[in-house]
């Protein structure tokens, strides 16, 4: 009889816990969605030509718990690049790590190379601030000559998409249709579930130009090229032929 009284208080007490977590754990994961939706990402591209800066910042909701963790996913179309040794003077220069998907080419031109992924994650010691911000250096790259008198191109950059994880919301079924999968941490040694922020930015897509060359001129230009370098070699061996050189 004891041993049957002993038995059935330990189920009701291990009962109880896994009450309580599931219900603070439920409390947490509505915490990180109506932090969600008060929360915002807005982005600017700043300076001009082939060198400029995307400028994003993200002002989290007050209601979202203060040991949050962000990630910034940025997906670059193949117009443009950045370089991996700027990001890692950046990240010795500001609270931010990163993480590219794949090697950086910095010489390709745009119509040998793909898009790739920047992942960003803000390295914070306690508390999460309320606002973010973040400035990445990007570059254009050429393109192929126009063949249809246009002069520039257009590359569009996509909003970051806004991920945050907590310790406390760790079952997420509630949360499905906005979870992804996503590196842990900068290191990229595995892998870990994230919500996903949906509708961040309302205006859609960032759009600049970047200067093309004509194409209807790769014929006068590479034969009045010949005919110049052609001319110069003639004038030099003349010269030398007189100077016996």
């Amino acid at each position: 009889m004891y041993f049957l009284l002993s038995l059935l208080t330990c189920l009701s007490i291990c009962y109880c816990l896994t009450f309580i977590e599931k219900d603070n754990n439920e409390n947490h994961c509505d915490l990180v969605r109506q932090g969600l939706e008060s929360t915002s990402v807005s982005v600017e591209v700043s300076k001009k030509g082939f060198h400029r800066e995307v400028v994003t910042t993200v002002s989290l909701s007050p209601n979202l718990i203060s040991e949050v963790r962000v990630l910034l996913i940025n997906r670059w179309p193949r117009g443009v690049f950045v370089d991996p040794y700027q990001l890692a003077s950046l990240s010795d220069q500001s609270d931010w790590q990163f993480l590219l998907d794949s090697a950086i080419d910095l010489e390709a031109p745009a119509h040998k190379t793909s898009g790739f992924i920047t992942y960003m994650y803000p390295t914070l010691n306690g508390s999460t601030p309320r606002l973010l911000k973040i400035a990445i250096p990007i570059h254009g790259r050429y393109h192929e000559p126009s063949f249809d008198g246009k002069t520039s191109t257009s590359i569009n950059i996509e909003p970051p998409e806004l991920l945050l994880q907590t310790k406390e919301c760790t079952k997420l079924n509630s949360l499905e249709s906005q979870i992804v999968d996503a590196p842990c941490t900068a290191d990229n040694s595995s892998m870990c579930s994230w919500v996903k922020m949906q509708h961040q930015q309302e205006y859609g897509p960032m759009s600049f130009q970047f200067p093309v060359g004509d194409g209807s001129l790769v014929i006068p230009v590479c034969s009045g090229t010949l005919l110049i370098t052609l001319l110069s070699c003639a004038a030099l061996s003349k010269y030398m032929w007189e100077h016996q050189i």
